[in-house]
C-alpha cells in the first residue's frame, strides 16, 4: 500500500523520525497512540498551511505472482480468441453471431481492431454481469429483471422472473435521494402535473422558466460563488463548455485519469493538450514550468491561457484531488483551474459542498466549478459556477446553452428540493444527517474490506471504493456470485480501466443501513474466499476500542 504523496511524503516521514513500511503507511504493531501523534506531526511538517486535515490515500502494489497470472490469463484468452476467429472464418464454430455480416463488409469498422477482438472474445463472455435491467427505484435496494442467453451473451431473453430486494452497491445514490416517496418525489410530481415533462425549447428562446432561474440562484448560493448556470446533461456540461473557454493557442493540462467528457471537451477545443500523472504535483509543476519557459511550439510565444483540468473524486480510483496543492501551483504560475465535482459535490465536506469545503478552501480560488446533479441529487444535468462575468460569457458562447433543450421541470424540482434539504432550507436536519451517515458508512465499509484482506484503492473519505479483481474470469464470476446472494455490484474492466486492472466498484450511500452493509460485507467475504480475491499482503488489525476512522496497519512478511 503506497501513500499517494510519493517521495515527498517519504522524506517528510523520515524528517519526523517515522520510517514508513513498504506499504507507505507507518509500521506500528503495538503503539497506536504513538502512531496517532506521529501522524499529526507528519501532516504539520509536510503540508504546512495547505492541509487542515489528514490526507490518506492507498494504492497497494499488485503482487508480482498475481500480475504474472493476470497477463497469462489474457494471453490464454487471446490465443483461444484467435482460434475461435479462425473457426468462425471456416464456419466450424457453431455460434455465427460474432462473424461480420456480408452487408457490413463494405463499411468502415466501428471499432479499432483490438477493441473489436476484445468485445467479441472476452467482453461478450462476461456481458451478463452488465446490461441487467432493473424495474424499481435504484435506492438502497432494487428489483432486477432476470435474463438468460442461449448464444453466449450476444442476446438476452427475459425469463419473466423478478429478483426482489437486491442490495444496491452500484448506483451513485450517495445521499439517498433516489426515492419514489418523500419531499422530492412529491414536489417533482406536482410540477409534472402543472408544467408537464418537456420544455420543448432552448433557454435562449422559449425554454427559460422561473424555476430554472431559481435553481441557478440556489446553486450559486450552495457553491459559494457569484453566479451559476445549469445544463440538461452532465456529459455535455464538460464537452460543450470547455471549447467555449479555451481554443487555439491555449494549453490544457489534464490529469491522466480524467473522465471521458473532460477528454472530449479538451480535444474539441483545438488547444494543445498535455497530460500529467494522476494526482502528482511534481508532474503538474514540471509541465507548468516548461509551458512558461518554452511557450508555444515553434513560435515560442506565450500561451494565451493555461487551463488545468482535474476532478474532485476520480470515479475509477476512489481518489480525491490534492486540491490545496493544485491551487497553490495555479496561483504560482498564473494558470486557470477547471474542477469537475461530479462525484464529490454533496458527497464531501461537512455540509456537502464538495471537495472545496472538504479542504476548507475558498471557492473563489477555483476559476470554473463544474459538477453534475446525477449523483448526490439523484436527478440529471450539470452546472458551472464561478464569477458572474464568466457565467454571462457562457450564456452567449456555450453550445450547450444555445442549442440544447432546457432541463425538464420535474428534474429541476428534484434538484431544488434535494439541494434545499442538504442546505437545511427545508427547516429540517435531514440533509445534514445524510451527509454524516454517508461519511460514517464510507469509512466503516472501507475499513472492513481492508481488515478482510482485499486490495482497496483510493482515499479514506471517498464513497467510491474500488476493490481489485485483476483477472477477467474473476470479474465475471464475482458479479454472478454476488447476484446469487442478492447483492448487486458493478464490475469495471477494459477500456474503462487498464486491461490488467479489472475491479469491482462499490458506491456507498447514506440510504444504506448498517445491517445492509454488514450483510453485503459478509457476502463479499464469502465470495472473496470462494474466488480467492483476498490479495492484500498487509494485515489490517480489527478495531474494537477506538474511533471508526483510525486503522492500524501491520506488515505481512509472508
Amino acid at each position: 500500500m503506497t501513500e499517494s504523496a510519493g517521495n515527498k511524503n517519504e522524506d517528510c516521514h523520515a524528517a519526523n523520525g517515522v520510517k514508513p513500511g513498504r506499504n507507505g503507511m507507518v509500521k506500528n504493531h503495538h503503539h497506536h497512540h504513538q502512531y496517532q501523534k506521529q501522524e499529526k506531526v507528519y501532516h504539520a511538517a509536510c503540508n504546512g498551511e495547505l492541509y487542515s486535515r489528514p490526507f490518506i490515500e492507498s494504492f497497494e502494489e499488485t503482487p508480482m505472482l498475481l500480475a504474472v497470472l493476470t497477463y497469462m490469463s489474457y494471453g490464454i484468452l487471446t490465443i483461444f480468441g484467435y482460434l475461435r476467429d479462425f473457426m468462425r472464418e471456416w464456419k466450424i464454430e457453431k455460434c455465427h453471431i460474432a462473424r461480420e455480416r456480408e452487408e457490413q463488409k463494405d463499411f468502415v469498422p466501428l471499432y479499432q481492431d483490438f477493441e473489436n477482438f476484445y468485445t467479441r472474445n472476452i467482453y461478450m463472455r462476461i456481458r451478463d454481469s452488465w446490461n441487467r435491467p432493473i424495474c424499481s427505484v435504484p435506492g438502497a435496494t432494487f428489483d432486477l429483471v432476470e435474463c438468460s442467453s442461449n448464444d453466449y451473451n450476444w442476446t438476452f431473453e427475459y425469463t419473466g422472473r423478478v429478483v426482489k430486494d437486491v442490495i444496491n452497491l452500484g448506483s451513485y445514490n450517495y445521499l439517498g435521494f433516489a426515492e419514489n416517496t418523500g419531499a422530492c418525489a412529491t414536489a417533482a410530481g406536482e410540477v409534472t402535473v402543472k408544467f408537464g415533462v418537456g420544455v420543448a425549447s432552448t433557454r435562449q428562446e422559449m425554454g427559460n422558466l422561473d424555476r430554472h432561474e431559481e435553481l441557478e440562484k440556489l446553486a450559486a448560493s450552495f457553491l459559494g460563488v457569484e453566479s451559476a448556470m445549469v445544463f440538461g446533461m452532465g456529459f455535455a456540461t464538460n464537452s460543450m463548455n470547455i471549447p467555449a473557454l479555451v481554443g487555439k493557442g491555449c494549453l490544457i493540462l489534464s490529469d491522466e485519469l480524467n473522465h471521458a467528457s473532460l477528454v472530449l471537451g479538451a480535444r474539441l477545443t483545438g488547444s494543445t493538450i498535455r497530460v500529467f500523472k494522476h494526482n502528482n504535483m511534481q508532474s503538474l509543476e514540471k509541465l507548468l514550468r516548461d509551458a512558461i519557459v518554452h511557450g508555444q511550439p515553434r513560435t515560442h510565444r506565450p500561451w494565451k491561457k493555461i487551463l488545468i483540468l482535474v476532478e474532485g473524486i476520480y470515479s475509477m480510483e476512489g481518489s480525491i484531488i490534492r486540491l490545496p496543492e493544485v491551487i497553490a501551483l495555479k496561483k504560482k504560475y498564473k494558470a486557470y483551474l477547471y474542477l469537475d465535482e461530479a462525484h464529490s459535490i454533496g458527497a464531501l465536506g461537512l455540509n456537502g459542498r464538495g471537495v472545496v469545503e472538504y479542504f476548507g478552501l475558498d471557492p473563489k480560488d477555483v476559476d470554473v466549478m463544474m459538477g453534475t446533479f446525477t449523483k448526490s441529487f439523484s436527478a440529471a444535468g450539470g452546472y458551472i459556477g464561478g464569477r458572474k462575468d464568466l457565467i454571462d460569457y457562457l450564456r452567449t458562447h456555450s453550445h450547450s446553452a444555445i442549442y440544447a433543450t432546457s432541463m425538464p421541470l420535474p428534474v429541476v424540482e428534484q434538484i431544488i428540493t434535494s439541494m434545499k434539504c442538504i442546505m437545511g432550507k427545508d427547516g429540517t436536519t435531514i440533509g445534514l444527517s445524510r451527509i454524516q451517515r454517508l461519511a460514517e458508512n464510507t469509512v466503516y465499509f472501507r475499513r472492513r474490506l481492508q481488515e478482510m484482506g482485499f486490495i482497496i484503492y483510493g482515499n479514506n473519505d471517498s464513497p467510491v471504493i474500488p476493490m481489485m479483481l485483476y483477472m477477467p474470469a474473476k470479474l465475471g464470476a464475482f458479479g454472478r456470485e454476488m447476484l446469487k446472494r442478492n447483492i448487486g455490484v458493478v464490475g469495471v474492466g477494459f477500456p474503462a480501466t487498464p486491461i490488467i486492472e479489472s475491479r469491482a466498484r462499490f458506491c456507498i450511500s447514506a440510504a444504506h443501513t448498517k445491517e445492509m452493509l454488514d450483510r453485503a460485507l459478509d457476502v463479499i467475504s464469502e465470495v472473496g474466499d470462494l474466488l480467492q480475491l483476498k490479495y492484500s499482503r498487509h494485515k489490517v488489525l480489527p478495531s474494537l476500542d477506538r474511533p471508526f476512522d483510525e486503522t492500524t496497519y501491520e506488515e505481512n512478511e509472508e
